[in-house]
C-alpha cells in the first residue's frame, strides 16, 4: 500500500510522519536514528505495508519536522519520547510493536517501560540499552560528559556528521559500498545543516548520558515484562557493535536472534532480509 505523508502540530511543534497500511491492521512504529530520519525506513515501510500500519515520525531538528530554537525548546530524550507519546495519543493509536534503532532506542525503551500494556512486541536494530554496547566509539562522547567544555571532544563530535562523517556512517563495514545509495547522507544533510543543528547534535550527544542512567530500569522492565522481542543487528557496527545485541540474552527471554555482516545502517544492505524476518516475527508474535 501507498505511503503518505503527514504534518501534524504535536506539543507546538509540527511533526513531520510517514504512515502506510491499514489502521486496522497491527501497528508498527518506526523509531529512526541520529543522524537521519524517518528516510531510512522508506524501503521497510513498503515491504511491510500489505499487512501491518506503519507510523514513521521525525523528531524535532530531523527530516522535515520543525527545528524550534534551542531557547524555546529542550533537545532532550526525554522531550522527544513525549513527543512520540503524545502523537500516537493524537493518532489514537492503543497498541503497538516499536522498531527501535539508535537514537530510537533510548526513546522507545522510554515509551515501553512507562505504558508496557500498549506494547505488542519490540524490534531493535542497532540500538543500545547496556553499557557492554558502548565501546571505543563512545569514548570522546564520554569525555564531552565529563566537561562540556573540552573541545578536543567537540571537535571530535562535529566530525561525526559532517559530509565525511555521514558517508562514513552509512558505509563503515558494509559488504558493498557500491549497494548504498549517496542519496542517505545527501538527504541527511538538508536538516543538519540548518542554523543552530550542529550545537542540537552536541546538546543530545551531551544528554545521551541520561539514557545511560536510565539502562538498569529498561533491563529491569526486560526482566518484568519480557516483551516479544526480535534482534536484528549490523554484528560490525562501529557505534553500536554486536556486543551490545549480545548483552539483551541476559534479561529477555522472549528473543530472537540475528546478525548480520554488516554496519551501522543494517537495512541499507540487508533490508529485504530483515523485512521477510519482521514480517515472519510479527505474524507469529502478534498477528497469529
Amino acid at each position: 500500500m501507498k505511503t503518505t505523508y503527514h504534518t501534524i502540530k504535536i506539543n507546538g511543534v509540527e511533526i513531520f510522519y510517514r504512515e502506510a497500511g491499514d489502521k486496522n491492521k497491527p501497528t508498527l512504529v518506526l523509531l529512526h536514528g541520529y543522524p537521519t530520519s524517518s528516510h531510512m525506513y522508506r524501503n521497510l515501510i513498503n515491504d511491510l505495508s500489505d499487512k501491518y500500519h506503519l507510523i514513521a515520525p521525525d523528531y524535532p531538528g530531523y527530516g522535515r519536522s520543525e527545528q524550534p530554537p534551542m531557547a524555546d525548546f529542550a533537545y532532550t530524550f526525554d522531550n522527544f519520547a513525549q513527543i512520540v507519546t503524545t502523537l500516537l495519543a493524537e493518532l489514537k493509536i492503543e497498541k503497538f510493536s516499536l522498531y527501535l534503532m539508535d537514537y530510537g532506542a533510548p526513546i522507545g525503551f522510554r515509551i515501553a517501560s512507562a505504558a508496557p500494556q500498549k506494547i505488542d512486541s519490540l524490534i531493535i536494530q542497532n540500538g543500545c540499552a547496556y553499557e557492554e554496547g558502548l565501546e571505543a566509539f563512545w569514548d570522546p562522547i564520554k569525555a564531552y560528559w565529563k566537561n562540556i567544555n573540552d573541545k578536543e571532544a567537540e571537535d571530535t563530535l562535529r566530525t561525526f556528521h559532517s559530509p565525511e562523517g555521514l558517508k562514513w556512517q552509512y558505509t563503515h563495514n558494509v559488504p558493498d559500498v557500491n549497494a548504498i545509495s549517496p542519496d542517505n547522507w545527501e538527504i541527511d544533510l538538508r536538516h543538519l545543516e540548518r542554523p543552530e543543528n550542529g550545537a542540537i547534535q552536541l546538546a543530545l550527544f551531551y544528554d545521551y548520558q541520561n539514557n545511560v542512567t536510565l539502562y538498569p530500569k529498561w533491563q529491569q522492565y526486560f526482566r518484568d515484562h519480557q516483551p516479544q522481542t526480535l534482534i536484528v543487528y549490523g554484528k560490525d557496527d562501529y557505534i553500536f557493535p554486536g556486543s551490545g545485541a549480545e548483552a539483551f540474552k541476559k534479561d529477555l527471554r522472549n528473543l530472537e536472534f540475528h546478525l548480520f555482516e554488516t554496519g551501522h545502517f543494517a537495512l541499507e544492505s540487508y533490508g529485504d532480509e530483515i523485512a521477510a524476518i519482521i514480517d515472519q516475527f510479527l505474524t507469529e508474535k502478534v498477528s497469529g
